[in-house]
């Protein structure tokens, strides 16, 4: 050992160290299907993991994201250079196919490397996944524990029955893994017990190369629990403070640094980003100030009860909207809402914990502040009745929802305008609801572990499990909704890589090219109302007895009309905008842009692609 009063000590590494600091290697990768997904999101998942092993002082750490241009191909070959201990897997919803492509030949090696899945997807085909591969290790929750200790038990420092969050097969160490049906599971660590959820950044340099965006997280978890979340953090709710975010900033913003043209703008993927306690409202402010400190503009996601809440009095609605604007002026550019519904009915069913009133109070609140909003609404669902589908229809049509942003009224007086009919008229936008819902036409799906999937088995509906999508197939109570919720999917997967590269794109973008591109998207959005609206048409000459089969395929037939019809008129309004918008943008934009545009032109028939956005994003 060396002078210990010099800043630079020597010392004799035994090889039992060298090989502690060498060893695990850790090959990281997320899956991705471009053709569904066009622009890359910052992988969080990988990314936070890769912190959390490099954490340990252990062994070596690579990460390869498939949103990158990476092939299942280049992750076996790399598995065959680099020979990695550990290889770590993230998959979410639509990514079956690639995950089991690439479990196949991990584990059909001669000498296989431990592999560990998880995301939401693995997370809902635990049972399904270690059935078929009794040799695969699951996270089970939060991966960074779990991989920590995956990493101590390489170096045989932990059983496998210690390592937390885990499900597997068979028996720890000692008796090796048996093949059979011995599911175990061990206890996930909560998200009280862990806010420290920050990411490596190696990533991204290249995700804003591929025109991507940059994620962060500022919070894990949910205050509520509703009915159609399989999610274990239901109800559990754990922030960093802004504080702790200090240095993950300022070293983003080096990468930022790097790429000018990127919209300097983060988004936040938290589930609810204000969360719950009396702290949560300086909390907040707090982030926001601290964002904008340095340099950013920010998006995120909250619950409605953020805004309006029937068991708060005025002072605490007035705290609120003064927060919104305090937000708002501090670089939020933009908050998601789950509303999910504008039916009392649904909502009970769906166990929001909100109302439809507070759920219009709430849409009102927001526009007259001048937050900008995005609303998620689930439009059918296998429970409801032909009367919840037309209370829906009606509530997306709503013109008296969506105010003008009112930055000369005091936040006293719009909190007691947004009650009073009489103000609502005079601020209205005229525009209705259904301009600031995320995704049109959306479907229920009964998600493996939820308790709707549970009500929707009790009715006898449940029908094959889709483990590419980790949820359960339905049939409808109605019939006739059932065959426009089909059909619906099949309009939302057309357009969906259209869509969604408009979306993203506005998330790359400023000022007046990201507005040009939002009135875009509201092009597609009127085109899926109009077919809402058709399909009430229809059914409202149906029966709702069951009917022989003759009489469903008429109504398919009706339907599959009404979809040509509207995408025909959709096809002839965006072909005069987007040619127009492809002027107004960067030449990179405009490529991607003219390149999604072209293949949606030339797509020739409806089918069902089962593709989603994940977390909302």
């Amino acid at each position: 050992m060396g002078n210990t009063s010099e800043w630079l000590s020597t010392a004799h590494v035994t090889r039992e160290a060298v090989d502690r600091l060498l060893r695990p290697r850790v090959l990281l990768t997320a899956l991705y299907h471009p053709e569904w997904f066009p622009l890359p999101r910052f992988p969080l998942a990988i990314s936070d993991l890769a912190r959390a092993a490099r954490s340990t002082l252990l062994g070596q750490v690579r990460l390869m994201d498939m949103q990158l241009g990476v092939t299942i191909e280049n992750i076996l070959t790399a598995v065959d250079t680099w020979q990695p201990d550990i290889v770590g897997i993230s998959a979410t919803f639509g990514q079956h196919d690639l995950m089991t492509s690439l479990l196949e030949e991990l584990l059909s090696l001669p000498a296989p490397p431990l592999v560990l899945a998880g995301g939401s997807l693995t997370a809902r085909n635990e049972q399904l996944l270690l059935d078929r591969h009794p040799q695969l290790l699951v996270a089970r929750g939060a991966g960074e524990p779990t991989l920590a200790d995956i990493m101590s038990y390489v170096h045989e420092d932990l059983d496998l029955s210690q390592v937390r969050g885990l499900g597997y097969v068979g028996a720890a160490r000692g008796g090796g893994l048996a093949i059979g049906r011995d599911h175990r599971r061990t206890a996930a660590v909560t998200n009280r017990a862990q806010s420290d959820f920050l990411p490596e950044l190696d990533l991204l340099d290249a995700t804003f190369e591929h025109k991507g965006v940059a994620q962060l997280e500022a919070s894990r978890g949910c205050t509520n629990s509703c009915s159609f979340c399989p999610r274990g953090h239901k109800g559990s709710w754990a922030g960093s403070s802004a504080d702790a975010l200090g240095w993950i900033l300022k070293e983003m913003g080096r990468v930022f640094d790097r790429h000018p043209g990127v919209s300097r703008t983060l988004y936040l993927v938290d589930e609810e980003v204000i969360g719950a306690g009396p702290d949560a409202v300086p909390r907040v402010l707090d982030l926001a100030t601290t964002l904008h400190a340095a340099g950013f503009q920010w998006e995120s996601s909250c619950r409605v009860n953020q805004v309006v809440d029937p068991e708060h009095d005025r002072t605490w609605h007035v705290e609120r909207a003064r927060m919104w604007r305090q937000l708002v002026a501090h670089g939020l550019r933009r908050m998601l809402f789950g509303v999910e519904s504008g039916v009392a009915s649904v909502l009970v069913r769906f166990n929001k914990e909100t109302t439809a009133t507070q759920n219009a109070l709430a849409i009102r609140t927001l526009s007259a502040l001048g937050v900008p909003t995005r609303f998620i609404y689930i439009t059918f669902d296998p429970l409801m009745d032909l009367g919840e589908l037309r209370a829906t229809h009606a509530f997306q049509a709503r013109t008296d929802l969506l105010l003008r942003p009112l930055p000369h009224l005091s936040v006293e007086d719009i909190v007691d305008g947004v009650h009073d009919d009489r103000f609502v008229a005079r601020h209205s936008t005229g525009q209705p609801l259904h301009t600031a819902i995320s995704y049109l036409l959306v479907s229920m799906e009964c998600l493996l572990g939820a308790a709707y999937t549970r009500r929707v088995q009790a009715a006898g509906l449940a029908r094959a499990v889709r483990p590419s999508m980790g949820r359960v197939d339905a049939e409808f109570a109605d019939w006739r909704i059932g065959r426009c919720s089909h059909h619906a999917q099949l309009w939302v997967d057309r357009h969906f890589a259209l869509d969604y590269t408009l979306k993203s794109l506005e998330k790359i973008l400023d000022e007046t090219e990201r507005h040009l591109v939002r009135t875009t998207r509201v092009i597609v959005k009127g085109a899926a109302f109009a077919l809402l609206t058709d399909m009430l048409d229809l059914l409202a000459r149906m029966p709702s007895r069951s009917l022989p089969s003759r009489d469903v395929e008429h109504l398919d037939r009706a339907l599959r009309t009404a979809l040509d019809h509207q995408h025909a008129r959709l096809t002839d309004a965006m072909a005069n905008t987007i040619n127009t918008l492809l002027t107004q943008l960067p030449a990179d934009a405009s490529a991607l842009l003219h390149r999604e545009h072209r293949r949606w032109e030339q797509a020739q028939d409806w089918q069902l692609i089962n593709a989603a956005d994940p977390c909302g994003t």
